[in-house]
């Protein structure tokens, strides 16, 4: 796994076209995944305050405001021009009462015990440097009872679908996110750090290991994404 300045680095430097690359190569399919994950978040009560780790540019951050339409989501990145982009987009939405952003490392909250309701990560926690401190974090900021929710792309089982998705993933990606944001590197790491995401038993054990109660597990679109679950007891 790359170093913390690395990532920070690599995502600063295609932050301007990361949005239109993810929508595009995943057929807006994000979005469904982000709605699945959203009923997770909703159910903590009228007004949640949700804590956004790895938020990037700040989609989910704006469906979960969207969708609650009162309480605090705040959003936390080590890309400062991830973050950039994501203000504007708070902006334009006129989100700013409910969204706030911040610089800030998942491996080492700033917030207190138990400050928050719903600890979300979507499509960031394979970029930890050292995911077991990322999650005993998410573990310390939640209320008793709170609950974290996680989706993160993966490979599939079916032996057919993942020899597509490699040849797309793996191949054709990075020369299409290469080309457009002129960093071929980071589209050939964003795949390879699928890759090296461990399966759904491996995950679910470190979440376990990390404190973790009542943990779920749910595969989308023939397992291309996955969400977990897990609940501070």
């Amino acid at each position: 796994m790359p170093s913390k300045e690395k990532i920070e680095g690599m995502f600063d430097n295609i932050a301007k076209d990361y949005d239109s690359l993810n929508h595009i190569m995943s057929l807006s399919i994000d979005k469904i995944w982000r709605r699945k994950a959203i009923k997770k978040i909703k159910d903590s009560g009228e007004a949640p305050r949700v804590l956004d780790v790895a938020c990037g540019t700040g989609d989910f951050s704006i469906a979960i405001a969207k969708a609650v339409r009162k309480g605090e989501v705040i959003g936390v990145d080590i890309s400062k021009e991830m973050l950039e982009v994501m203000r504007q987009k708070v902006l334009k939405n006129k989100l700013e009462s409910i969204i706030s952003q911040e610089v800030g490392d998942g491996e080492a909250l700033r917030f207190p015990d138990a400050s928050f309701d719903r600890v979300v990560n979507a499509f960031g926690i394979r970029n930890f440097e050292d995911r077991d401190k990322g999650l005993r974090e998410a573990l310390r900021v939640l209320k008793p009872g709170g609950r974290l929710v996680i989706l993160e792309l993966s490979r599939p089982q079916n032996k057919i679908i993942r020899w597509f998705y490699d040849l797309y993933f793996l191949h054709i990606l990075p020369i299409i996110g290469g080309k457009v944001s002129g960093d071929r590197a980071a589209y050939a790491y964003l795949p390879a750090s699928v890759k090296a995401f461990p399966g759904k038993k491996e995950f679910t054990a470190e979440l376990r290991r990390a404190g973790f109660v009542n943990i779920t597990h749910r595969a989308f679109t023939f397992g291309i994404c996955r969400m977990y679950t897990g609940e501070r007891g």
